[in-house]
């Protein structure tokens, strides 16, 4: 059975990795901008809630969702979706966690992986 695969990554820290579908979410609110949130992962619920509650990001995992789920059923491949922002700690992983959830209700072959989130923070 063909499996769809979800990378959550950051552009700071090297290349986007090979993908068939790569979403950019650095034009969305980043909560390194906020000192207390900057040292903590998407592990950290407070981190979840803020990426959450950034005005557009709900219609982005829904669409992220939507996609990859359409080249899986019109594809004759495994699926591969990359989720980038910044350093990859914050809103890519958030959003590929949920994008995960999502898919996995409805029934979708689905992994997900985290390439940059336990990478240092990016002192920008």
């Amino acid at each position: 059975m063909r499996q769809i695969k979800i990378i959550s990554f950051g552009f700071l820290h090297d290349t986007p990795p090979v993908a068939d579908l790569v979403f950019d979410l650095r034009p969305y609110r980043d909560p390194h901008i906020n000192p207390e949130l900057r040292e903590l992962t998407a592990h950290d619920q407070i981190v979840v809630d803020t990426v959450l509650a950034t005005p557009g990001i709900n219609e982005v995992i829904e669409s992220v969702t939507r996609a990859a789920a359409f080249e899986l059923i019109t594809g004759d491949t495994d699926i591969t979706v990359a989720i980038g922002c910044s350093g990859g700690r914050h809103r890519a992983p958030v959003v590929a966690d949920q994008v995960y959830r999502d898919l996995l209700e409805q029934d979708w072959p689905v992994d997900v992986v985290h390439r940059d989130l336990a990478l240092p923070v990016v002192h920008r």
